[in-house]
């Protein structure tokens, strides 16, 4: 007769937590897509960023430093990170209703509950940041865009936002564990707005004056974008790549420190 092995105990409670993430990313996902106003935003958003700012701003082009002579180019890639930053939002503002309807208590009494409620709405927001990318940069290339980086142009920008995403559902949590209310709604999407249109959102650094000049070339979100859109506006290179994973990098830290220590406190 052979003794069974018990598992050890790290190797068990790390399966655990990754069967409660999977299952709590599976439940959120389910509960988006029964609820038609909770799906339609994911892609009719970023689309309608797409057709407004194209239209509303396609002077743009005649500026001295402007990169492109495609308005869309520019304003496809910054509406897709839109996306994904509000799909992150969404994803970690479920957060709320679970602790209102005291699922999240019963949660964290299972074995590796803290960090499937940490990881879950990250695996939800990747799924539902997907979804938004494929929609928003196949109705943009239909309008005209291009895509003169090629195949690592797509990578470059399915990256980037899947970042975004991860960096806004850290924001979030961050939030929502301190005001873990509905009220919390209104700040997770003016932090969103304020970072997106104080940066290189609409018109290139080299064509802003001001106060806004100086914010956005120290706003991490510059570098972020210009990553994402190199390779819509031209070829894909080493020099404009590693800013944007050096933000991205920096901006996760933060973000996701301001997410665990939210954690700790709600739960202690």
């Amino acid at each position: 007769m052979t003794a069974a092995v018990a598992p050890i105990r790290g190797e068990k409670r790390t399966a655990r937590s990754s069967q409660v993430a999977w299952a709590m990313a599976k439940r959120s996902l389910v509960t988006t897509l029964r609820v038609p106003a909770a799906v339609l935003p994911l892609f009719l958003m970023p689309i309608f960023f797409v057709v407004i700012f194209s239209g509303s701003f396609s002077a743009l082009t005649e500026l001295p430093h402007f990169p492109t002579d495609n308005v869309l180019n520019w304003m496809v890639p910054s509406s897709i990170l839109q996306g994904a930053a509000f799909a992150g939002m969404g994803a970690a503002f479920i957060t709320v209703r679970d602790i209102d309807s005291g699922f999240y208590d019963r949660v964290l009494l299972m074995p590796g509950g803290r960090a499937g409620v940490v990881l879950a709405p990250v695996l939800a927001a990747a799924v539902r940041c997907l979804f938004t990318i494929f929609v928003v940069f196949l109705f943009g290339m239909a309008l005209g865009g291009d895509l003169p980086g090629g195949v690592l142009g797509v990578v470059a920008l399915f990256g980037t936002s899947l970042g975004v995403s991860t960096l806004c559902v850290g924001w979030a949590l961050g939030v929502v564990y301190r005001i873990p209310t509905q009220r919390a709604a209104p700040l997770l999407m003016v932090g969103i707005f304020f970072t997106t249109f104080l940066s290189t959102g609409n018109v290139p650094l080299a064509d802003q004056t001001g106060w806004v000049h100086a914010v956005a070339r120290f706003n991490p979100y510059t570098n972020i974008l210009a990553l994402a859109r190199q390779g819509m506006i031209g070829e894909v290179t080493w020099a404009q790549t590693w800013p944007g994973l050096v933000a991205m990098a920096g901006s996760m830290a933060v973000l996701w420190a301001f997410a665990l220590t939210g954690v700790r406190r709600f739960t202690r």
